[in-house]
């Protein structure tokens, strides 16, 4: 354990460049102080000590506004940037050296039973107000953008965003069938399809009336 909080302090010195010494670290970042906490609570509760699991999560909840539940799996060099209003769900599964930014959600979509929440690979990156909702894999160095909303599988070096979101980026490559910027809003197409309808109705209750009219 000493040798992964060592990985932990790590992270946070080597992404963030506000960090001036790892004594900050350890004894005022809230990121870091919620990883430790969850890192003992995962221990008691892998050793089916339920309770005391969860009062150690929600203390640490409660002291710096981060939520992860005692079951989640999380890998060395984990850098929660800021924290606030992160929530990291009981089946997620983090691998190593992942960075997530404040109120980013790793979470179930409450239609799964068993593994409920979503697995990151190594190296992966989450936006701030990213929500990442299902048992599916991110894969390894992905990135999800600010703001997006993962409901399906990210592949490996990818790059996600969007509401919901899509991959736009492979290997640096952009997707040219899921550009973001250029891509179909179905609401808008929706909309139009609507309009052109109601547009020949009334032009039919139009001649009806003229050819009733006529007579």
């Amino acid at each position: 354990m000493l040798k992964t909080l060592k990985s932990d302090i790590d992270a946070v010195m080597e992404r963030d460049p506000a960090a001036r010494s790892r004594a900050e670290v350890f004894f005022l970042y809230s990121g870091f102080k919620a990883v430790r906490s969850h890192r003992k609570a995962n221990w008691f509760f892998r050793h089916n000590f339920k309770f005391i699991a969860r009062w150690i999560s929600q203390r640490s909840r409660h002291k710096t506004g981060i939520e992860i539940h005692p079951g989640a799996t999380i890998g060395k060099g984990l850098f929660i940037d800021h924290g606030m209003g992160v929530v990291i769900g009981e089946t997620t599964v983090i691998g190593d050296n992942c960075t997530i930014y404040q109120n980013v959600t790793l979470g179930g979509t409450g239609k799964d039973v068993g593994k409920r929440h979503p697995t990151l690979g190594n190296n992966v990156l989450v936006g701030s107000g990213a929500k990442v909702l299902g048992p599916f894999k991110v894969g390894d160095n992905a990135r999800i953008a600010a703001g997006a909303v993962v409901l399906s599988e990210v592949p490996a070096n990818g790059t996600a965003v969007g509401v919901p979101a899509r991959v736009v980026k492979v290997n640096g490559i952009r997707s040219e069938t899921l550009d973001q910027i250029h891509v179909s809003d179905p609401v808008a197409l929706a909309l139009c399809n609507l309009e052109h309808k109601i547009s020949l109705l009334q032009k039919e209750i139009d001649d009806l009336k003229n050819s009733q009219n006529k007579e």
